[in-house]
Parts: structure tokens; C-alpha cells; sequence
């Protein structure tokens, strides 16, 4: 193996919230490579963070919103000498993107993709028009306006949700377009829902660009939004989405993740796509597609060893556990 440029690395994750496991396999991968790896992580409420508590630090910052957000978080990489910023939550996905290059100024590799793809990522609409041109089925789509103009354009049944929505907040499923008119229409879409089984597929994209991974988990049991109980499984369908799917991601880096349907008539449709790291990736990493890895590979220097040979039929079955403090 080519000796790394750097023998040892700083790693921040912002909005950490409870992403102990995502901090898990970054520890595995250093000690695989022989890497020395800090960990720290960065969050609006450090103390009541379960992943700030097992950080080697943690750092309070403004929330991601704000316009302190970016100065801050500059400030802390500098001062912490940080090697590689890991993004967590959508909301800062776009403003992390638009500053990459103030970043990288300073030394700092972030694991985001380019702007252009976070922001389709993170427009519902955009996504499945820009899906549809490629030839990826997608659920016919709707700005919540037209819709309620004239209901009968969608198939029933439909669900409204918010435009750059995530974790399934704000998600409405009506059973009459009247249980819609307190919604604001400008912030809304509204699609068909196609029921079946449901899949998240975790895919990487090598710092080149080009897509090196993907791996589809089937969702069992899903609770707020995440993946609870899920199996990898090779779906050639997907995998074929998942290439599909890298021609309307351009600058697409790193980790990304999309949500796809399979009915029981066999039809697949793509519904969703997130540009980080997907909240059942660390069941993709137990399967062996090591992203975490890749981008540690990326960030001391070594050859990105990313490729598509992970293990079918792995399953996670999630449980709650306790971070105590002062006990």
C-alpha cells in the first residue's frame, strides 16, 4: 500500500445530533488503514448530543440557518486544524457547498458535492423532473397550487410534502384535497403515492466524480423517517438507477443517497434523493462498502480504494441506547 501523505487526521462532523454510529465507522477505518483519527464533533447543543459526548471534543455553533453559521465553523476548523468537515443534516447541506472553496483555503476537504447537486437534491420538484428526463420512473409530481386547481391530475392516492423537506417532517397524507388549505402552497408538492417495498440506496461518488458504489437496503421498519430493521440486497434495477442517476448529478462527491419504490407489479419509481451520508448507511458499511474509508483514503493522500464488492443479505435490526452524563 502507497504510504499515506499524512499519517494521522482531524475529522469534524457538524450537526452531530445522535450520529454515533456514522463516528463508529470512521474510527474502524482509521485503525484499518493505520491512521491516527480525532474525532470531533459540532452541534447547536453540544450537551445534548449523544455523539458530542463520545467526540474526543465538542464545539457548540450557531444554528445552520444563521448567517454566524459559516464564519464559525471557519474559525473552528482553523483553530482545530481540522483535515475533513462531514455534513450530517440538510439544512446545511447548501451552505456548506457554497463555501467549499474557503475551505479547501484553508486545507479543509468537506464531503459534500458540488452546489449544483445538493440544490436538486434538495428540491423535490427539480428532482423528479430531472429524473424523468433520464428515463428513472418517478411519481408524477406537482407544485401544491396546481394541484389543488385541479385535483384529478394526480392519481389517488397523493402525499404533500414540503419542497426541501427531510426525515419525513411536515409529510401530509390527505384523503381529500380540502385537508390541504392550511398548508402554504408556495413551500408544498404534492405526488402520487406508489406503495410497495421501499428502498434506500447508498451511493459514492469518488472525488473525480465518477459513481464507484451502490448499495440498496430494503426498509423493513422505518421510524421517523429512518431505517429501524433493513436488509442489503442486490436489486439490478436500482443499481441501474443509481448510474442513471449520476447523469443528472453533476459534481456529485462522496456520499449521497436516494429513496426508490418497488410495487408488487414489479414498476420502480425514485422518490427522493439526499445529498449526504443516508441515516442507514452504517448497514451499508457492515455489508463492506466502506465509505467512510474512501474519504479517509482521499483525505491523507492513498489511492481511493472505493468499489462495488459489498456483501448481500446483511441485515440491521436498530436498538435504542443510553449516552449518561454526570452518573
Amino acid at each position: 500500500m502507497t504510504e499515506p501523505s499524512k499519517r494521522s487526521l482531524t475529522v469534524l462532523f457538524s450537526s452531530a445530533g445522535r450520529r454515533n454510529q456514522l463516528m463508529q465507522c470512521f474510527r474502524e477505518d482509521a485503525k484499518r488503514l493505520g491512521l491516527g483519527l480525532r474525532v470531533l464533533a459540532a452541534d447547536l447543543q453540544p450537551e445534548l448530543s449523544p455523539a458530542c459526548q463520545q467526540a474526543d471534543a465538542a464545539f457548540r455553533v450557531p444554528r445552520c440557518t444563521t448567517p454566524e453559521f459559516v464564519p464559525a465553523m471557519l474559525d473552528l476548523c482553523r483553530k482545530e486544524k481540522i483535515d475533513l468537515l462531514v455534513p450530517t443534516i440538510d439544512t446545511e447541506l447548501a451552505v456548506l457547498s457554497q463555501h467549499r472553496t474557503e475551505f479547501a483555503t484553508l486545507g479543509i476537504r468537506v464531503a459534500i458535492s458540488a452546489l449544483e447537486a445538493v440544490a436538486l437534491a434538495g428540491d423535490k420538484l427539480a428532482t423528479a423532473t430531472k429524473l424523468a428526463a433520464v428515463g428513472v420512473a418517478t411519481p408524477k409530481s406537482l407544485p401544491m397550487a396546481d394541484y389543488l386547481r385541479d385535483p384529478t391530475q394526480l392519481r389517488e392516492p397523493v402525499i404533500a410534502k414540503p419542497k426541501g423537506g427531510s426525515a419525513s417532517i411536515g409529510i401530509v397524507r390527505p384523503r381529500h384535497s380540502r385537508e390541504l388549505a392550511d398548508l402554504d402552497p408556495e413551500c408544498y408538492i404534492v405526488q402520487e403515492l406508489w406503495q410497495g417495498r421501499e428502498f434506500t440506496i447508498n451511493v459514492f461518488f469518488d472525488q473525480s466524480g465518477q459513481l464507484r458504489c451502490a448499495v440498496p437496503h430494503e426498509r423493513i421498519e422505518v421510524r421517523a423517517g429512518e431505517v429501524s430493521k433493513g436488509i442489503t440486497r442486490r436489486m439490478p434495477a436500482l443499481q441501474a438507477a443509481a448510474k442513471k442517476l449520476a447523469q443528472v448529478l453533476p459534481g456529485a462527491t462522496g456520499p449521497l443517497c436516494f429513496q426508490a419504490v418497488i410495487m408488487g407489479s414489479g414498476e420502480m419509481a425514485v422518490f427522493e434523493i439526499n445529498a449526504r451520508f443516508g441515516g442507514g448507511y452504517p448497514l451499508a458499511h457492515r455489508a463492506g462498502a466502506r465509505f467512510s474509508q474512501w474519504l479517509l483514503e482521499e483525505a491523507c493522500g492513498l489511492p481511493c480504494t472505493a468499489n462495488d464488492d459489498w456483501k448481500e443479505g446483511v441485515v440491521m435490526l436498530r436498538y435504542d441506547a443510553a449516552v449518561f452524563l454526570n452518573d
